[in-house]
């Protein structure tokens, strides 16, 4: 008689990584009107994001601490003297001091977020970036006021809390009150992402912004194509030879859309996503024709990215600026 494993999980019950995964899952329509896949971050790897970026800041601000320390001490500043042009110089490296801590704590995130990558080196390393919140089924493309909105909020969420927890447990006394007070304030915004089925802080809610899973990729190995690729169909004997202009216009993130449209070779798909590269570019192809025009373009554009990565230039997406 076999033996029973009471621990072994049956191969028809759920997993509860996969289920995860499912619940993560989004799928918004791209401009091209493609629809798009995406797996929002997860609670983990937000938080150690927020906790590697904290430490890079703080990090930041003893560093900075100390070297403005070594100026002072190397050109023989005296802190206790205030009325003296030295004492004038201490005061001048305070208030540099206090610009700098200012901006480390604020400046951080809205300065990585506005980048072309979305991400703070802390969501970098998880493999995380900020995106727009797509409305309805329509992705969006993420701005600066909602990179800034939601950044402002986070001195609600985060800092102010903290700031008056610590004040008020330093001073002690009759500020305990006060003191919990901040505590169960901190609490409830850090709790907030496991309220709501898209895991938004209040920041994102306000801003119109989620967090997505952003793996490093490779371009994938090329498509297999036909005859179009070299620019002349088949089936119409057009060529197909677009400028340096017209491929411009596209970087890697597109380049991913447009195979993945030519590998599920959908009429619909490849006519919709005609349409919308040539409005971009202002051609006119013409209909009967839409595989042969996308082979020839998905090839030129994959060359000329390839190109660009050999001399190290990349261009992530549409609104990258870049070759």
């Amino acid at each position: 008689m076999a033996l029973k494993m009471p621990f072994r999980r049956s191969e028809t019950s759920p997993r509860p990584l996969r289920a995860d995964s499912d619940k993560r899952r989004r799928v918004v329509i791209s401009p091209e009107g493609v629809p798009i896949p995406f797996m929002l971050a997860s609670r983990g790897a937000r938080a150690a994001a927020l906790f590697l970026d904290l430490a890079m800041i703080f990090g930041a601000m003893i560093g900075s601490t100390l070297i403005l320390a070594w100026i002072a001490d190397g050109v023989g500043l005296n802190f206790n003297e205030k009325d003296s042009p030295a004492g004038r110089a201490v005061q001048a490296l305070i208030i540099v001091w206090i610009v700098a801590l200012f901006l480390f704590r604020n400046a951080w995130f809205l300065f990585f977020e506005l980048g072309p990558r979305g991400a703070t080196p802390g969501k970098r390393i998880c493999g995380i970036r900020v995106a727009a919140r797509a409305r309805g089924t329509n992705g969006g493309r993420l701005t600066t006021e909602a990179v800034i909105a939601r950044n402002l909020v986070r001195d609600i969420e985060l800092f102010m809390p903290l700031i008056f927890f610590v004040s008020a447990s330093v001073q002690g006394g009759d500020t305990d009150m006060a003191g919990w007070a901040g505590l169960g304030w901190f609490l409830i915004f850090v709790l907030f992402p496991f309220f709501n089925r898209d895991r938004l802080r209040c920041g994102d809610m306000i801003a119109g912004t989620w967090v997505v899973e952003a793996p490093k990729k490779k371009l994938e190995q090329a498509l297999s194509v036909g005859e179009a690729a070299r620019g002349r169909s088949a089936e119409t004997g057009a060529h197909y030879r677009f400028t340096d202009a017209d491929l411009a216009v596209y970087g890697e993130y597109e380049l991913q859309v447009l195979e993945r449209v030519l590998r599920e070779n959908r009429a619909d798909g490849m006519r919709d996503v005609t349409e919308a590269i040539c409005r971009k570019i202002g051609w006119s192809a013409g209909a009967g024709d839409e595989r042969a025009f996308l082979e020839a373009y998905y090839a030129q554009l994959r060359a000329r990215l390839e190109t660009g990565m050999r001399f190290g230039k990349r261009k992530a997406d549409k609104h990258t600026e870049g070759p």
